[in-house]
């Protein structure tokens, strides 16, 4: 059934009416719809918080309370589209399976605010993170774009001497914005979700004036030294697979702790359709693992509730 339903959901993303692509104001409004329409955990909590002076959602399976890990969440769509809000479906996900506290970053979109605007809300809602954290206890993730924001925060984190987190998961990460990977072109046939004028669209508005080589735009190009325990997942039919997997190459040089957790025959973000694909459900089931190997369940009295 698993291989049905693979090519099942593929064909209704190509049948949907958003384009990645398309004009921003116009696609979120879609976007909004289509993750309107998508399940989420039944015993999913949410509310609106402020890590900083950045914007959040926080989310939990059942009342939020002080004494569970947490994982900083970056939302994905190009920079361009999508809210914290909207998108509760996949981090609700990571905390129904973990039992941990996600907080999901609601940062500044492009192209009304390009580059550093994103990178700025990251890094003000990770150090607020830290004050309510140990780093022992703290984990960074995101999909997508928010994946490559998701490093880009803790590239510029390293740059401030602040600490890692204990945990990196990122999803279909876009960590180079030069869109230099081969696969880009050579998956353009079967991704039904990403294609190159969507990227260089996206890139385009996101970087601004800033170089696309600027490891801070494009993380692929930074230096991984120092880095957490690092999972990276893709799926072999989307145009970003070579970022997933030039990602991993680079932070093994830098002595990460790498895992390259590659899904056959699957799209973009596939973990975001768990209950419908079982590759989906798995994928997640082994990112849970790796979260709780690399989390300490052991509370520090100074932690607090943010609200």
């Amino acid at each position: 059934m698993s291989r049905e339903q693979a090519e099942a959901i593929a064909q209704t993303l190509r049948d949907s009416p958003l384009d990645v692509g398309g004009e921003a104001v116009e696609q979120r409004a879609l976007f909004a719809q289509l993750m309107a329409s998508r399940p989420r955990p039944a015993d999913l909590v949410s509310d609106n918080i402020q890590l900083g002076d950045t914007p959040a959602v926080r989310i939990s399976t059942g009342q939020a309370k002080p004494g569970r890990p947490a994982v900083l969440y970056f939302h994905g769509g190009g920079y361009a589209i999508g809210t914290a809000a909207e998108t509760i479906g996949l981090p609700g996900q990571i905390s129904a399976r973990n039992g941990v506290t996600v907080l999901s970053v609601d940062y500044r979109l492009a192209p009304e605010n390009p580059f550093p605007a994103a990178l700025t809300d990251g890094l003000d809602a990770y150090q607020a993170a830290l004050d309510a954290y140990a780093p022992t206890r703290l984990a960074v993730a995101g999909e997508s774009a928010g994946g490559g924001l998701a490093l880009a925060t803790l590239l510029a984190a390293r740059q401030r001497g602040l600490p890692m987190p204990a945990a990196a998961f990122v999803m279909s990460p876009w960590v180079d914005l030069t869109l230099s990977g081969a696969s880009i072109d050579t998956k353009a046939d079967i991704d039904p979700v990403i294609y190159r004028a969507a990227l260089e669209l996206r890139a385009r508005e996101y970087a601004g004036n800033q170089p696309r080589t600027d490891p801070l735009v494009s993380p692929l190009f930074g230096d991984f030294d120092g880095f957490p325990p690092l999972l990276i997942q893709a799926g072999s039919h989307e145009c970003l697979l070579d970022d997933a997997v030039r990602l991993a190459g680079r932070a093994a040089a830098d002595n990460v702790a790498i895992t390259l957790d590659i899904t056959p025959g699957v799209h973009h973000v596939f973990q975001a359709v768990a209950t419908l694909l079982d590759e989906a459900d798995a994928a997640l089931r082994r990112a849970s693992i790796f979260l709780s190997q690399h989390l300490s369940s052991t509370a520090d009295p100074a932690e607090t509730l943010i609200g």
